[in-house]
């Protein structure tokens, strides 16, 4: 782990750069340019809330709210696994021409996420205030909340990455892995209080972002303490993957270029 930390330092710069490039690419050629990024998630919630909370009925209070905050966490973890699967390989031409911590191509791609995560989070805040949820200092608490989130996000991405050079059916089976995740995380239907029993249990202690989305939710909406226990278990799971996808990566890097 000490080279992990040692080229974090090299190459973050290389990262931050790297975010700035593909976030100003991909507006470039776009009348509304940066606009996008806050008219495509507030267009998102809007169907998902009509479709969620008009046509199905969804008492919720604060539904709208709910639902962005549950969107937020899963858009950061959606792209943060679908994007590095064949990561390695969509930079072919950098991986067989330069040496860099292959691990740095993920962390300048978990940056773009970052932001905009960001921009979904200050668009929350104003429908929050919006709505009339009244604010507590418990949602400070989203800090740690978040921070497992992306530790987890960046180990499974480590690992999903290195296996993406050889195994070509990997993307396609993630996509349908996260399509079921999608449903059954909760983000349009509050698992506490729709499920019971071992269903409740798994759903939110054994799916991570089904847990991540219910304490954002609670210190966010509700004015409760987060879950501090489940915190820990789930910081120390994404510690052991960010490992094991360090370890991986050492291991492998070297052979990378032969195989793409």
């Amino acid at each position: 782990m000490n080279r992990f930390f040692h080229n974090i330092k090299k190459y973050y710069k290389y990262a931050i750069r790297s975010a700035k490039a593909e976030l100003k690419s991909e507006v470039a050629d776009s009348y509304l340019n940066w606009l996008w990024w806050i008219i495509e998630p507030i267009c998102f919630m809007l169907i998902y809330t009509f479709v969620f909370g008009v046509i199905f009925k969804n008492n919720t209070p604060f539904f709208a709210s709910f639902v962005f905050i549950g969107l937020t966490a899963w858009e950061f973890f959606n792209r943060m696994i679908t994007g590095s699967v064949k990561l390695i390989i969509n930079n072919r031409d950098l991986v067989t021409k330069v040496y860099i911590p292959k691990y740095i191509l993920l962390l300048a791609k978990s940056f773009t996420y970052l932001f905009k995560m960001g921009i979904s989070l200050v668009i929350t805040f104003g429908l929050m205030i919006f709505q009339g949820v009244s604010f507590s200092w418990h949602i400070i608490f989203i800090i740690p909340v978040f921070i497992v989130l992306y530790i987890l996000s960046f180990g499974m991405g480590m690992i999903l990455m290195h296996f993406g050079v050889t195994l070509n059916d990997l993307g396609n089976l993630t996509n349908i892995g996260l399509r079921m995740i999608f449903y059954l995380s909760g983000i349009f239907y509050n698992i506490n209080e729709r499920l019971k029993g071992r269903l409740k249990f798994f759903l939110l202690r054994v799916n991570p972002i089904a847990f991540c989305m219910n304490e954002l939710r609670k210190v966010m909406l509700n004015g409760k303490l987060p879950s501090f226990e489940g915190l820990l278990v789930w910081l120390i799971i994404g510690v052991i993957l960010c490992m094991i996808g360090v370890h991986v990566i050492h291991k492998n890097e070297n052979s990378y270029a032969k195989v793409i």
